[in-house]
């Protein structure tokens, strides 16, 4: 048996390693939520024609790698620790993200669906980040907006629950009413997002479009010698898209500036969530293995790099995040990604 990670949890997997690193699971048991049938592999209403399906099939079992990318998954397996990880990956069964349609997402008792009709400002921090000081005035603004139709969602991508918590109930203590909060422990809002650093934000509209896409915004001017950025001209702008629904920009910007993730992305994911469970299990050595490969596939992705400091031991406010700051520099990879602000 293996262990299988995904963003909804941990489960068995019943295969067998084969000698050129691979996994084989049997033909006749579900896999990744589909099951074989005589005209292919399905999940629901959706089917895999057996004649696609045959690339993964061999007479001793389902090659899982190849399975998944045929179903719009990464596979990154581990032989010697018996684990594999999955992320979504590209092609038509990933879904994927898009201008017209904003992921639907389910975790603590919220969804983004159950907040359709209205407008939300997704707002993705951490407690290793400075923009954990931001959550108040994140708060402040949902009070405001919010009877104007405007919903603050906050997305915690902290590792572990109780690094988040504080911040949340630190934000909340005084709010007329408390904005919904999550905690994304497991990369699975931030990597329907792509989101690649802290902090982000994307709106969603009422109809459940993205609106505007991953945007470095800030709630207060804390951190502006750092990070160069304007909270007055965020907060005018959010204010703006709620009152007069101008979110500044047009459906072509929209789509020009969506960051949709590419290959070495995915694959950058599944080794982290990989190396999260394994830090978590106390295998530290082989934890910090697939945080390098996951680096090295995905340099640019601070939410990675950083955001996994704490299961390493690194300190992500030390020496360790000032060298990842020092070699995205000299790489010439922009650390914040704002996008224009409509004056």
């Amino acid at each position: 048996m293996f262990t299988a990670i995904e963003a909804t949890g941990v489960r068995e997997l019943d295969a067998r390693p084969t000698p050129d690193g691979g996994l084989l699971a049997p033909l006749d048991r579900p896999l990744l939520g589909w099951t074989r049938e005589p005209h292919g592999w399905c999940r629901g209403e959706t089917c895999l024609p057996a004649f696609r399906a045959a690339a993964a099939e061999t007479p001793q079992g389902v090659d899982v790698a190849a399975f998944a990318e045929l179903v719009g998954r990464v596979a990154v397996i581990d032989q010697a620790e018996r684990a594999v990880a999955f992320a979504d990956g590209t092609g038509p069964l990933a879904g994927g993200l898009t201008a017209g349609h904003a992921p639907d997402f389910a975790l603590d008792g919220v969804s983004l669906a159950g907040l359709r009709g209205r407008k939300v400002a997704i707002v993705f921090w951490a407690s290793w980040c400075g923009c954990r000081y931001d959550l108040p005035a994140w708060q402040e603004r949902h009070d405001e907006l919010e009877p104007h139709g405007l919903t603050v969602l906050s997305v915690s991508l902290d590792r572990t629950a109780d690094d988040a918590r504080p911040w949340i109930a630190e934000a909340h203590a005084a709010a007329r009413a408390p904005h919904p909060a999550v905690i994304d422990t497991e990369g699975l809002v931030a990597e329907l997002y792509n989101v690649i650093n802290v902090p982000t934000v994307v709106w969603v509209d009422e109809e459940g479009r993205i609106a505007r896409p991953q945007d470095t915004q800030t709630a207060t001017d804390l951190f502006r010698s750092m990070n160069g950025l304007d909270s007055a001209k965020s907060g005018e702008a959010l204010r703006r898209w709620a009152l007069d629904g101008d979110a500044g920009l047009d459906a072509e910007q929209v789509r020009r500036h969506l960051r949709v993730p590419t290959p070495e992305e995915s694959r950058a994911r599944a080794h982290a969530r990989l190396a999260a469970w394994l830090a978590r299990e106390g295998r530290a050595e082989a934890a910090r293995r697939h945080l390098e490969a996951a680096a090295a596939l995905a340099p640019h992705d601070v939410a990675i790099r950083r955001g996994l400091m704490p299961l390493t031991g690194e300190d992500p406010f030390g020496d360790a995040y000032f060298a990842l700051r020092e070699e995205l520099e000299r790489s010439g990879i922009p650390l914040y990604r704002p996008l224009p602000v409509k004056e």
